[in-house]
This record gives C-alpha cells, sequence and structure tokens, in this order.
C-alpha cells in the first residue's frame, strides 16, 4: 500500500513538474495591460463631453503618459445597438499589471498637476455626469503570439 502511495505522489509530482515545463513554453507573451471604459453621451451632449476629451482628459492622459503610469490612450466612437450601449470607449495602455499599483494615489498626481486639486477634479467628475454616463470597464492583458 504504501508503494502505491508513493508511486502515486511521484506521478503528481512529475505531473506538476511537466505542467510548469509546458507553461514555460506557452506559445504567448504577456503584452500590454489594457483597460476599456464605456461612455454612453446624454442625448445632445456628445459634441460637449468630445470637447472635455480633447482639453481636460486629453491633458490628463499626456500628464500620465510623461510621468510613465500609462503608455498610450485612444477614444473609440461607435455606434450603439441600443438606448444602453456605449457611444464611445476610453482605452487606456499600462505597461503591465504592475503599472496599476498606487493608482488612486497616481491619479491624485495627476488631478492636481492638470486641474489644481483633487477638489477640483472631484467636482469635475460631478458636472461631467451631466453629459455622460459609466456603463462600466474591463482590464485585460494583450497575449502576444510567439
Amino acid at each position: 500500500m504504501k508503494r502505491h502511495v508513493a508511486a502515486l505522489a511521484a506521478c503528481v509530482c512529475f505531473g506538476a513538474c511537466s505542467l510548469a515545463a509546458w507553461a514555460d513554453d506557452a506559445p504567448y507573451t504577456e503584452g500590454t495591460v489594457v483597460n476599456v471604459a464605456s461612455i454612453r453621451t446624454e442625448y445632445g451632449k456628445f459634441d460637449e463631453y468630445i470637447h472635455y476629451l480633447a482639453t481636460t482628459w486629453k491633458a490628463e492622459q499626456e500628464a500620465a503618459k510623461k510621468a510613465g503610469f500609462i503608455t498610450g490612450y485612444r477614444i473609440v466612437s461607435v455606434q450603439p445597438r441600443g438606448e444602453h450601449d456605449p457611444d464611445i470607449y476610453l482605452v487606456t495602455f499600462y505597461k503591465n499589471w504592475a503599472a496599476l499599483d498606487g493608482a488612486r494615489a497616481k491619479g491624485d498626481q495627476i488631478a492636481r498637476e492638470v486641474q489644481g486639486s483633487v477638489a477640483n477634479s472631484n467636482q469635475s467628475a460631478v458636472d461631467r455626469a451631466k453629459m455622460r454616463r459609466v456603463l462600466g470597464s474591463w482590464t485585460g492583458q494583450e497575449l502576444d503570439l510567439k
């Protein structure tokens, strides 16, 4: 009985080692981390919201990029399928998952730099609520195939 248990344990260990070795030979490398926010502008507020994106939001993204917090950003306009679907996606690129560490402190630093204070940034968020709704967001990682 002890030999059977020992043999089973050896098989499990061998299998685990094989799995680890296989993981090292994955057909991809981990790439950029991407956050996508789904936005729906309020009726008649699209141009006003785009103006905000072209001014304050862009300044924040450029400051974050210059500070090395992000690697890039994009705005994608889409045709919504229904009234509860987004019409804009805000896409932010990060070097890796570790770049998200300390996000609050990094965001506060950018808020002070671009809008003068965190309080001003918070008021700006309240004002933006009149122009758009955030429907949600997701964060994922690109897999670069070998």
